[in-house]
């Protein structure tokens, strides 16, 4: 035999030797070989999946990713058409502009009836002057004609010049009144110009906004799962157009036996072991029991199991271990928990955190 096949054959004995050693150590942490205090469950890996979908309808410009890509908080992933919304935005910036210059006209024509009221309140003193002095005559008169100084007829034409004097002053202020009038009437088209403005503004400032809301972006860092609309496409209000892992919630749901789901609390220490690296053992914490019991899924294997009302519980990997480890988070890898129902019970050797640093 040559030394590089001896090489090679013991070299084959000591991998099949740390092999059966992993295989029979997770052997003794399956069922009733786990330590009182300790209980499993099998799961999956899950995280918290996020739709990016239009605000308002629309045809899709852009998908600035792809599938698989990963994403941060505030960055953008895809574009709405906009021409439609800044057709509308100029349509409304038109109208500010009316209604702004409607101010002006208003302010205008209210100056002008301030002019016409000065003119209109220069009349009825005239007037009243006149009536004045025309009363006046006709009181001389009457005292004349009682005395057969003057005629009964210049007093007569004295009382009808003094009537004449008193229907102008009443014409003259109700013209006054009329200048008044107008002036509210101005007054108000300046308040009813400005409330044009303040909705021709609003309605700009809506459009801007919903020019900025075609820019779809991402609400929090993540992995694009998959894209579920492509550019060119028509979309309603609400449609989505991809769907995002979010790497910094991941968890595991797993259930447990009725028995055991009353001693889990919040923050109880878990254990994870996936089937696709035995070797990794990630830290969690229960972050959720729920509260009401039910069956079991079919994943469970066993019709035995299947029977027994289970307890939901999620147990929730640390966002900062997740953080350092983003590229090899994957979402529905099967594994094992193992939660430790009694804290004073120790982890076992095989059960020692162990993740990348």
């Amino acid at each position: 035999m040559t030394s590089s096949r001896k090489t090679w054959l013991i070299r084959g004995a000591i991998a099949a030797a740390v092999l059966a050693a992993l295989y029979f150590g997770w052997q003794m942490l399956d069922g009733d070989e786990l330590p009182d205090g300790i209980v499993s469950g099998n799961g999956r890996i899950e995280a918290v999946e996020i739709d990016v979908s239009a605000k308002i309808p629309g045809r899709v410009d852009t998908i600035l990713v792809d599938e698989g890509e990963f994403v941060e908080a505030g960055q953008i992933v895809a574009r709405m058409d906009t021409e439609t919304l800044l057709a509308q935005k100029a349509e409304a910036e038109a109208r500010l502009a009316q209604a702004i210059n409607g101010i002006q006209i208003a302010k205008s024509q209210v100056a002008q009836q301030l002019s016409n009221r000065a003119a209109a309140g220069a009349v009825v003193r005239q007037r009243e002057a006149e009536l004045l002095a025309a009363r006046k005559r006709l009181a001389r008169s009457t005292t004349l004609a009682s005395e057969g100084a003057t005629s009964i007829q210049e007093r007569d034409d004295n009382a009808a010049q003094a009537e004449s004097a008193a229907a102008a002053v009443e014409a003259s202020r109700a013209q006054l009144a009329a200048v008044d009038a107008a002036i509210e009437t101005a007054r108000n088209q300046i308040s009813a110009a400005r409330s044009q403005v303040d909705a021709a503004r609003a309605t700009v400032t809506r459009i801007d906004a919903e020019i900025g809301d075609s820019a779809l972006r991402s609400p929090t860092d993540g992995r694009v799962q998959y894209l579920v609309a492509q550019p060119g496409e028509v979309i309603g209000g609400g449609g989505r157009v991809l769907n995002l892992v979010n790497l910094g919630d991941v968890y595991m749901t797993l259930f447990l036996p009725e028995t055991v789901a009353g001693r889990v609390a919040l923050g109880t220490e878990v254990r994870i072991v996936l089937d696709a690296a035995p070797e990794m053992v990630v830290p969690a914490t229960v972050s959720f029991v729920a509260d009401v019991a039910q069956f079991t899924p079919k994943t469970v294997e066993t019709a035995d199991e299947r029977q027994k009302l289970m307890f939901r519980v999620r147990a929730q990997i640390d966002p900062e271990l997740l953080q350092r480890n983003l590229a090899q988070v994957k979402t529905g890898l099967p594994g094992v928990a193992y939660v430790r129902v009694d804290k004073d019970t120790p982890w076992p050797d095989e059960l020692a955190v162990n993740v990348p640093k």
